[in-house]
C-alpha cells in the first residue's frame, strides 16, 4: 500500500522555499571558496573532512537500501530511510562549511604543503592527479545542482504526488549517489595532502 501524503500541496510555497533554500547553500558554500578563517582551535580541523568522509558513505548505503525497500514496495521503509539520508545530508552541510571556513584550500600532490604543486610534485602523483581532478570536476557542478532535486523529490513524495516523485527520482537518485559515493572517492584521494 502506498503512503498517505503528509503534507498540503503547495506548489508556489514549495518552489520559492527550494529554490530559495538551495540558492543560499549554493552560495554559502561558493562564499566558502573565498573565506578561511585565522583560527586555532585546538583540534585538527580535518577530522571535518573525514567525518564528511563518512556522512558520503552512510548516505550512499542509506540510498541504496531505499532503493532495495521501495522496489521491495516497502515504503514506510523507503520513507524512513530518505528522510535519514537528508538529515545527515544537512549534517554533512554543516561539517562541510566548517571544514571549508577552518582548513582552506588543499592541492592535490602537495606533498611538502607550500601551497604550491611544482614540477617534481606533479610527476609524483602523476596519471592519479588527472583522475583525481575529473572525479572532481564531476562532483563538484553535480553537488552544486543537485540538492533542489533532492527537494522537490522528497515534497512531491510528502505531498502524495507519487507519479511526479517516480518520474523525478529517476534523474535524482542516480546524481545523488553519484556525489555521495565521489565525495568519498575525493576524500580519500586528498587527503593525505592535508597538512
Amino acid at each position: 500500500m502506498m503512503l498517505n501524503a503528509a503534507w498540503k500541496k503547495n506548489d508556489k510555497k514549495a518552489k520559492w522555499l527550494i529554490f530559495t533554500f538551495s540558492a543560499i547553500v549554493f552560495a554559502a558554500v561558493v562564499a566558502l571558496g573565498r573565506v578561511k578563517l585565522d583560527v586555532q582551535v585546538g583540534f585538527d580541523v580535518h577530522i571535518f573532512a573525514a567525518i564528511n568522509a563518512v556522512i558520503n558513505s552512510m548516505v550512499a548505503v542509506l540510498l541504496l537500501a531505499a532503493l532495495v525497500a521501495v522496489k521491495s514496495r516497502k515504503y514506510q521503509l523507503h520513507k524512513q530511510l530518505m528522510l535519514a539520508a537528508m538529515v545527515l545530508s544537512i549534517l554533512f552541510l554543516v561539517s562541510y562549511i566548517c571544514h571549508h571556513l577552518l582548513a582552506g584550500e588543499t592541492r592535490f600532490g602537495d606533498v611538502n604543503h607550500d601551497g604550491l604543486v611544482d614540477e617534481m610534485e606533479k610527476a609524483a602523483v602523476s596519471g592519479s592527479r588527472m583522475i583525481y581532478y575529473i572525479i572532481l570536476g564531476t562532483h563538484i557542478p553535480l553537488a552544486g545542482i543537485i540538492l533542489p532535486f533532492i527537494l522537490f523529490s522528497a515534497y512531491r513524495a510528502l505531498t502524495g504526488e507519487f507519479d511526479k516523485h517516480k518520474k523525478l527520482v529517476r534523474i535524482t537518485w542516480p546524481v545523488w549517489f553519484y556525489v555521495a559515493v565521489t565525495g568519498v572517492v575525493v576524500y580519500v584521494m586528498i587527503s593525505p595532502y592535508y597538512h
